[in-house]
């Protein structure tokens, strides 16, 4: 059997992931100024670094949203389009091994899907994403690249920017602790560095996707949460994470490849 592909179209980034006889191959990424440039660049790579030619492709699947601007076809490939929440939920249910979890998926924004055997439904989102880190980095500190941003982040001190729990009462409320967060930039400092607002901008994103995940997961009476996408693999996010974990009943998992959840939902939709 030759090898499925699974490929997420994003606005400049496209991901793209082999799947043969039910095992991931190869997985990159190419970024571009346009989805149909990234989509063809990311196919060429892949088929070069794998050492592939087109007649080793069996089938190709798209998502994301960069999909809608390609053809049914890819170099003489007949392509299939996957709804982009079916993609999801198929790549978090996959990479996690779990039967019944909310997926989230953090990207320009974010999406939540709940995975319920095989049920899988879009259960709604939130425009605080990626995008938003970026747009108030860039704002704010004069940074617009990602990695640049968490790097200033870790070294940061988030008392110069929030207001705590610590803040407002010697006592704990409910089961808060006292270096929760009470206001997100609600105690700003004017000596506060570049490092000290770039990890308030993270913090605030973090705790907002983390927070929605927490009432979705709620409502779905599902205890388990599945992080995917860009900003699933870093350090300030899994912190935020850990520490919603340890005040709500819900457990955060961010798997092993979470960034390429969507492209290996693709590919998996083929079946």
């Amino acid at each position: 059997m030759g090898y499925i592909i699974g490929i997420d179209v994003g606005g400049s980034t496209t991901k793209i992931v082999g799947i043969r006889d039910g095992e991931i191959t190869s997985m990159i990424n190419v970024k571009a100024d346009d989805p149909v440039t990234s989509a063809y660049g990311a196919f060429g790579k892949f088929l070069n670094e794998n050492d592939l030619k087109i007649e080793d492709i069996d089938k190709v699947m798209f998502t994301g949203v960069g999909s809608s601007f390609l053809k049914d076809e890819l170099y003489g490939i007949k392509c299939e389009k996957v709804d982009e929440f079916l993609a999801i939920g198929l790549g978090g249910k996959y990479l996690s091994g779990l039967d019944k979890a909310l997926i989230v998926s953090m990207g320009t924004g974010t999406a939540y899907i709940s995975v319920v055997g095989d049920k899988i439904m879009h259960e709604g989102g939130t425009g605080v994403g990626g995008g938003t880190l970026l747009g108030l980095a860039n704002k704010m500190i004069g940074v617009r690249t990602f990695d640049n941003i968490i790097e200033l982040a870790e070294k940061g001190d988030i008392k110069n920017v929030n207001l705590t729990i610590g803040d407002i009462s010697k006592n704990k409320i409910s089961n808060m602790q006292g270096d929760i967060t009470a206001s997100n930039f609600g105690k700003i400092s004017d000596v506060a560095t570049h490092e000290d607002l770039a990890l308030g901008i993270a913090t605030l994103v973090f705790e907002a996707i983390g927070m929605c995940a927490v009432f979705a997961s709620r409502e779905k009476g599902l205890k388990n949460v599945v992080l995917t996408g860009n900003l699933s693999k870093n350090h300030i996010g899994r912190k935020t994470f850990d520490m919603l974990e340890s005040i709500h009943d819900v457990k955060f998992t961010i798997p092993e490849k979470s960034d390429y959840a969507t492209a290996i939902g693709a590919a998996l939709a083929a079946k």
